[in-house]
Parts: C-alpha cells; sequence; structure tokens
C-alpha cells in the first residue's frame, strides 16, 4: 500500500515537485507566470509555440503539482502561479545556473592559457567533416 503524502518523506515529496519542473516548456510556462499576474491560454501559445494538446498536458502536470491555478471566464481560461514563491524559486535557479556558466567558462578560459603540448597541432582540428588527415608516420 502506497505511503500517503503525509507519511512520506519531505525528500520524496520535494523531488516530486521537481518532476513537475522537469520540462523545458514548463519551465518557460512558469516564466511567462511570473512576468504577469495572470495569462490566457491564447497567450501562452502564442508565446511557447506550443500545439493546443501539448500545452494543456504541460498545464496539467502543473495543476497536479500544485504550481498553477486556472479560471474560466467566458470563452477563455487564464492561468497564474499558485504560490508567487515559484517565480523566487525560478529567479535563484537562474542565479545558480549563471554562477555555475560563469564558473566553467572561467575553466574554459583557464584551459586556452595552458601551454600546448608537444607534438600537439597549433592550429585548432578541424570537424570531421573536413578531409581526412593524412597518416603519416607520426602517428
Amino acid at each position: 500500500m502506497p505511503l500517503s503524502r503525509a507519511q512520506r518523506p519531505l525528500y520524496e515529496i520535494k523531488a516530486n515537485l521537481f518532476k513537475g519542473l522537469a520540462h523545458p516548456f514548463r519551465i518557460r510556462i512558469l516564466e511567462l507566470l511570473s512576468a504577469a499576474p495572470e495569462v490566457s491560454v491564447a497567450s501562452l501559445q502564442q508565446e511557447t509555440e506550443l500545439e493546443a494538446s501539448h500545452l494543456s498536458q504541460h498545464l496539467a502536470v502543473l495543476r497536479r503539482h500544485h504550481l498553477v491555478i486556472s479560471e474560466r471566464r467566458g470563452s477563455h481560461v487564464y492561468y497564474r502561479l499558485a504560490d508567487r514563491r515559484t517565480a523566487e524559486l525560478l529567479a535563484v535557479a537562474r542565479e545558480l545556473l549563471i554562477g555555475i556558466l560563469s564558473a566553467e567558462n572561467d575553466l574554459l578560459g583557464d584551459a586556452e592559457d595552458l601551454p600546448a603540448l608537444p607534438g600537439a597541432p597549433s592550429e585548432p582540428v578541424e570537424s570531421p567533416s573536413a578531409e581526412p588527415a593524412s597518416t603519416g608516420a607520426g602517428a
């Protein structure tokens, strides 16, 4: 018998939340919703360029994980974040990623400053689509 939400460890519940976030289009939808009090489905579809059925599936996942709330007004459906702290979570994730990418970029810069290895080509190696290199005796 599966454990109820109250009986599961918090880290399992947290992991489930991150599963709900684990798609680039769902992140994009949440970013769009973070930038406005509410957004219509038509606007979300235009901004994401998703087919209506795919957008609907992503919105359903976000609703199931309690990340968004929808409201129908006439023939239009509007979405908003269920909790504004989701916008803060996205902002912190962006800062974290910028820091990681910056550190990786610094490492790449450091690697470019290393002295060349003996016997290594002085010019950048051409891509595999270039003409095959001759096989000389130096190999």
